[in-house]
């Protein structure tokens, strides 16, 4: 079975206090004791993401790593990510992340880990990355479009209701058909796809949604699906 959970955004990185992202995608790997390797690359290999993360999963079930392209673990990457049970990507540049990951061949060993069964997940660059398309700040003082792995159908906006302009930024690349419609993502929401069908949305926060994004004529169209608040 492969799975990808997509974070709009939240996780131990943006609600430090609230494990229920977090906690879900531990469960999803239905293994005591998930390898868990986060992948900080988006944002340079930040220490204090780094940090962040070894602080918010040290005291859960799981074994915790990292993989720095800085100072690989490794010569072998392949096998060190095939290992893993859980991939876990943060947020940053995008762009950066997504050259990075192709220089040293990760997209492919991220393709065959999915096969395989490992859960890939993330939040912001670390969702959009699996689409095929989405909607990035990487290039300075604007959103615009960039290509991701394409393991997921369609494009992909996260920070929907978290950042002022997302919203208008994603319907207006949606109508100018720079993007393929998508799906939309509050900060807290997670959407769970098994073998690139969304199974399931859920969230950290009540009232949070996602939106399926489309356009009917010249016009860009929201269709809200609901959220299931993790915390009930």
């Amino acid at each position: 079975m492969k799975q990808i959970i997509a974070l709009g955004g939240g996780g131990f990185s943006m609600e430090p206090e609230n494990p229920l992202l977090d906690d879900y995608i531990l469960a999803q790997a239905k293994v005591g004791n998930p390898k868990v390797c986060f992948f900080p690359t988006a944002s340079g290999d930040s220490a204090d993401y780094v940090q962040r993360f070894y602080h918010a999963f040290t005291s859960k079930e799981c074994e915790p790593s990292h993989l720095s392209l800085f100072k690989p673990p490794t010569r072998d990457l392949e096998a060190y990510i095939l290992d893993k049970d859980i991939i876990y990507v943060g947020g940053g540049n995008t762009k950066n992340l997504i050259i990075l990951w192709k220089e040293w061949g990760i997209d492919q060993a991220l393709m065959q880990a999915w096969h395989n069964g490992v859960i890939l997940t993330g939040l912001s660059a670390g969702s959009i990355c699996w689409f095929e398309e989405g909607v990035t700040d990487s290039y300075g003082d604007r959103l615009e479009p960039i290509n991701g792995l394409g393991l997921l159908k369609g494009s992909h906006c996260p920070h929907y209701d978290g950042e002022e302009e997302r919203r208008p930024a994603y319907r207006r690349l949606i109508e100018e058909k720079k993007v393929k419609p998508g799906i939309a993502a509050d900060d807290g929401v997670a959407l769970h796809y098994i073998d690139q069908d969304l199974q399931k949305i859920v969230s950290s926060r009540k009232g949070a949604s996602s939106y399926y994004v489309d356009i009917e004529g010249t016009e860009s169209v929201e269709t809200t699906m609901d959220a299931r608040f993790l915390g009930e």
